[in-house]
């Protein structure tokens, strides 16, 4: 049997509301990978499988954040948040941020990272988002691709966005337009 016998992998994003145990694991295993490659979450370097559990499940408890995860083979690589502005937020209620956007390294080049934006971006439009916005360090290079090619517009740059072993890193802040700006009314 050669590698070009092998059925391809077959890849899913889906909503979560819960997470079994097997889901948390492979979850906080792909985090750690992501992070260990330099994918943020704001850490660093990953931290005690106890605290990154505690940080999922806090994901999952609030009300304003919907997780989208990616599955490759049926097993959880990668995720993406879309957060809702807070409700005592009506000049911002238009738009929705994505945010904690990762693939694992070593699940990337499936589409799934392509399709967990898309997921998002469809859920926001869904919701009558008109604008979602997000912001991306400036080392996540193949991120930062993936969002000028689906249409996000960089609009500002940080340079003091994060600092990582000592170094000052700056980070891009973009947004995409969801509904033309006619369509948008105060709510």
């Amino acid at each position: 049997m050669t590698a070009h016998d092998l059925p391809a992998p077959t890849t899913s994003v889906e909503t979560v509301e819960s997470l079994k145990s097997g889901d948390l694991n492979d979850l906080c295993d792909a985090t750690e990978a992501a992070i260990v490659d330099g994918g943020g979450f704001g850490w660093v370097r990953p931290p005690s499988r106890d605290v990154m559990e505690r940080y999922w499940k806090g994901v999952l408890a609030i009300p304003l954040r919907t997780l989208f995860v990616g599955r490759l083979d049926g097993v959880i690589v990668g995720s993406v948040q879309l957060v809702d502005p807070p409700p005592n937020n009506e000049a911002q209620a238009f738009a929705a941020t994505i945010a904690s956007a990762f693939v694992a390294p070593w699940a990337r080049g499936h589409g799934l990272a392509q399709s967990l934006v898309m997921a998002a971006e469809a859920e926001a439009r869904e919701r009558g988002f008109a604008v979602i916005q997000l912001d991306v360090r400036d080392t996540q290079e193949a991120a930062i691709r993936l969002y000028e090619n689906h249409g996000y517009q960089r609009w500002g740059t940080n340079p003091f966005y994060a600092l990582v072993d000592g170094k000052m890193i700056s980070g891009h802040y973009f947004c995409k337009i969801l509904k033309e700006p006619e369509a948008i009314t105060d709510t």
